[in-house]
């Protein structure tokens, strides 16, 4: 696997690299890096305008790549695929056109405290917007969230229920299909912040039955720049653009304009070609080598390293055992976490360190910041043992403070 990766073939301060920060961003394989060469190379041109030959290229690989990502996610219709920035993008688009439309005062926005930033701010802007109210779903103590929480919080009032997939925190998997017909029950959309789930499990938009799904595809081998909004076809008709201009129009007069019709309406002036085309040949290699496969390795992985990381006194973990995504989060002892980061970045390990953008779950952790490992598909055991002698020889440096 290794191979495939360039970029982790290089040492750094004298050793191998160990890279263990996929959570923030994955690192590119080698077919998605030369699909980027080659269009540059030879297709480069804008798309939905010219009838040129290179124009035709471009074309056929950008849209040919929405039938990719609509295929990979199960959606019934490339209408429903939205290419964006990324899930931060496709997130405030939905807070903006869909939410900012339906809410008023007295309506009731349900969350959680696990949400990363971009799934917490967009509804904050929409409560004062429009009068609507934030609600949060109690999280229990090993940070996972049940039903019976969630029934208690969800009601006619509620008009959207937005939660992560998965937490980039804890890495807890939130029951989101179950949650999905609570909220639907009292006439509530709901909303998945997808980006910590799409690249390590197989996802079904159809069988969850979410109303909206955002994710990036720089955390699945592809480029940064570039994510999609999926949304059932219904809603996204009644939803007006949040950006005007170029090619998400149809007919423009000196007064009023009329928009083109799903997707194009959202994805105004020159959309992220290049990266649209990296996002398939990320999504082609990930099938190649199977989601099922991914889920299954990182669990073992993310298992793997809890039981290790349990070995080391004063090491303290954060977030339920069990693991299906690879990802474990934890502080060690009083050692602030950008020093353990900057330790291990000297023995060649990249870590996160920091509020992960998560700073109301810090504060229900009752910690300023966390460490966090994550792994993907590339990593393997002896990433994990290089990680936990690296700690070891920390705790040793820094003596008392662990």
């Amino acid at each position: 696997m290794l191979e495939q990766f360039p970029i982790l073939k290089q040492e750094i301060n004298g050793h191998p690299l160990v890279y263990l920060d996929s959570a923030a961003t994955s690192q590119k394989p080698r077919v998605v890096i030369e699909a980027l060469q080659h269009y540059y190379e030879f297709d480069n041109a804008n798309v939905h305008r010219g009838v040129h030959t290179l124009g035709s290229r471009a074309t056929d690989a950008y849209e040919g790549a929405r039938e990719k990502v609509a295929k990979f996610i199960h959606a019934k219709s490339t209408k429903e695929i939205i290419f964006t920035r990324g899930t931060t993008t496709a997130l405030n688009m939905v807070a903006a056109s869909y939410a900012r439309s339906v809410c008023k005062e007295g309506d009731e926005i349900v969350l959680t405290p696990m949400e990363h930033h971009s799934n917490l701010i967009p509804w904050q802007q929409v409560a004062k917007a429009t009068g609507a109210t934030l609600k949060y779903v109690t999280l229990q103590p090993d940070g996972t969230v049940t039903l019976p929480e969630v029934e208690k919080v969800v009601n006619s009032n509620t008009k959207v229920v937005s939660m992560a997939y998965v937490s980039n925190v804890m890495g807890v998997v939130n029951p989101v299909k179950e949650i999905a017909a609570i909220a639907h029950r009292h006439g509530a959309v709901m909303v998945v912040d997808g980006a910590q789930s799409t690249p390590h499990m197989k996802v079904d938009v159809q069988d969850l039955d979410c109303d909206f799904y955002a994710f990036s595809g720089h955390k699945m081998c592809g480029p940064t720049g570039i994510g999609v909004l999926y949304g059932k076809k219904a809603l996204l008709e009644s939803m007006e653009p949040v950006e005007f201009g170029g090619e998400m129009i149809d007919e423009v007069g000196l007064y009023d304009s009329n928009w083109k019709e799903l997707p194009w309406k959202f994805e105004g002036g020159t959309p992220i070609i290049a990266g649209a085309v990296g996002l398939g040949a990320a999504i082609d290699f990930l099938e190649e080598i199977g989601m099922n496969q991914i889920e299954e390795h990182e669990s073992k992985l993310a298992m793997y390293a809890m039981d290790r990381l349990s070995e080391i006194s004063g090491l303290k973990l954060y977030g339920p055992r069990d693991r299906k995504v690879g990802l474990v989060t934890f502080n060690l002892g009083e050692v602030h976490p950008h020093d353990v980061a900057t330790v291990l970045d000297a023995s060649g390990i990249a870590i996160r360190a920091g509020h992960h953008c998560c700073q109301p779950l810090m504060r229900w952790l009752e910690a300023s910041s966390t460490a966090r490992a994550s792994f993907y598909l590339y990593n393997t055991e002896q990433d994990v043992d290089r990680l936990i002698s690296a700690l070891i020889q920390t705790k040793e440096y820094f003596g008392d403070a662990t």
